[in-house]
Formats: C-alpha cells, structure tokens, sequence
C-alpha cells in the first residue's frame, strides 16, 4: 500500500519504496522531487533533491503546454543545445514513466513535458536513485533494470 504525503506548496512525494512494473512500462517512484542541478557536457543531466539522477544521451523533445499553443523543442546534448532544459530548474516531477521500449518521459509542474526515445547504436537514458535502482535504455529499443 501506498501512502501520499504533502510537502511544501502542494507537492506530494508517495512513501512507496521502489519503481511499479506494468506490462510495458515502469512508474517511477518519482513524483514531487524537485530539479536541483542541471548539468551538461555531452549529456544533460537532471539531479532530483532525493539523490536521484536523470541523465539524458539522445535527442530530447520538451515541450510546454498543447501542441498547438507551445511546439515541442528539440534539444541535442551531444551538441549542448539544451538551453531550454533550463526551464526545468527547481521543478517538481509529477510523472516519471521508463517505457520498456526504451523511451522515457517525465511530466513536470511547470507543464514541460520531456520525452526521449532509445536510440540504435547506444544507451539512449538512465534513471539512478536510491539503493540500487537503475533504469537504462539500453541500445536497439531495451530497457535494462538494477535494483538494490
């Protein structure tokens, strides 16, 4: 069982221990943890206030809003063209989804939605976190799991 508890200006971090396996996806346990460090050099690399990290390898589409209002950006961290993942400073997570295709997304509060597909030649994403987890999008469209 689940518990939900309220943290500072509304955001709810669940108590659950680890990722839930669905049929094809991962839910991670990440709901209401705050971007506190974004970094890059050939990778962009979100760091979670509960030593979670996100590091991002591939293309990567963020968007803002609905299609119509916002287009999407495309940001290539190979290049260090992520000048808009800034806007994810100091965000709160309220999804973070590790498909078993190898893509994942992750909604924020700020209504930016980051989406990044595996990609054929190498590890496209990883999610590391607390004791032990580790979700890797592993080449040709896999995903590789560690847990503690």
């Amino acid at each position: 069982m689940a518990l939900d508890c309220r943290i500072g200006q509304g955001a709810v971090v669940s108590t659950k221990e680890g990722p839930v396996e669905h049929e094809d996806r991962w839910i991670l346990n990440l709901r209401g943890m705050r971007v506190t460090r974004i970094s890059v050099d050939f990778r962009l690399v979100l760091v979670l206030d509960s030593d979670w990290e996100v590091t991002l390898e591939a293309p990567i589409i963020l968007s803002h809003g609905t299609a119509r209002t916002s287009p999407s950006e495309l940001l290539k961290p190979e290049s260090q063209d992520v000048a808009a993942a800034l806007a994810l400073f100091g965000a709160n997570v309220l999804s973070a989804v590790a498909f078993k295709s190898g893509s994942l997304r992750l909604v924020f509060d700020t209504g930016h939605l980051l989406t990044c597909s595996s990609d054929l030649s190498f590890e496209a994403w990883q999610v590391t976190g607390t004791t032990g987890w580790r979700f890797v999008a592993l080449p040709g469209g896999e995903l590789a799991i560690w847990s503690g």
